[in-house]
């Protein structure tokens, strides 16, 4: 199944130009030509997942300064918005604690100022659990198409009122297809990695995936859908078909 919810790409502030790391060789994975429309932090240059023992390793490169553009804090949830550095896959999201072939499962590094989404970690280590959105931190996600996002547009899963589907022990909270389950990424210059533990690293090393810069947006109304893919930065394959295989 082909994907492409290529909305708009919003940029953010002036072009920056790739560095010289930029141009370093990265093997195996999906390899990406830098695009001149999107700023460097969201412009992919290489993606890839491998596995060491039973633990994934999700891994991004960008033209430089990843991590470095942030949304602006707006005081409120309703409107706000999100960016983040994505993995679709095609791990059935029953592996992670979801309803089976829930929608798309996708890894997703994210950070949004103005609301904290992982309850039980203490990302800036200041006491209060609830005071960490603008820290880069890990979630999954399952995403489906949603033309209330917009068209061609994809969604976090609604969880509808007086439903009780599987949900992961590290679920937030919100009404939505949404896990937190605390894993640290690691920012570094040009690259984004996360190292992600399997009971069953088999159901990793046979998926395929993609890797995405986006937007996402809390809806105005925060009623579903609530939280919508609205700006695609950048799609490591051009077209979300997710061609890269693990270890390759």
């Amino acid at each position: 199944m082909k994907l492409i919810p290529v909305i708009s790409i919003l940029v953010l502030s002036s072009l920056s130009i790739g560095s010289a790391s930029a141009h370093q060789a990265h093997s195996g994975g999906i390899k990406a030509k830098q695009q001149a429309g999107v700023i460097a932090p969201f412009d992919i240059i290489h993606t890839k997942i491998s596995t060491e023992g039973n633990t994934a390793i999700f891994h991004i490169a960008v033209s430089e300064k990843a991590g470095t553009s942030k949304p602006t804090k707006t005081g409120k949830l309703a409107g706000s918005r999100a960016f983040a550095y994505v993995w679709p896959t095609n791990i059935d999201s029953f592996e992670v604690g979801f309803e089976h072939q829930a929608g798309i499962l996708a890894l997703a590094v994210a950070t949004h100022p103005d609301f904290d989404d992982t309850p039980l970690f203490d990302e800036n280590r200041d006491g209060n659990t609830g005071n960490d959105g603008n820290i880069w931190h890990s979630h999954w996600v399952v995403l489906q198409p949603n033309e209330q996002c917009g068209k061609g547009a994809l969604g976090v899963v609604d969880i509808p009122e007086g439903s009780k589907p599987r949900l992961p022990k590290t679920w937030p909270g919100f009404p939505i297809l949404l896990d937190s389950p605390g894993w640290q990424p690691t920012i570094n210059g040009e690259t984004v990695e996360v190292r992600v533990p399997f009971d069953d690293i088999g159901v990793v090393s046979s998926a395929k995936f993609d890797g995405v810069t986006a937007g996402l947006r809390i809806n105005v109304d925060v009623h579903a859908p609530l939280f919508c893919v609205v700006d695609v930065f950048d799609i490591a394959s051009g077209d979300l078909s997710l061609p890269g295989k693990v270890n390759q």
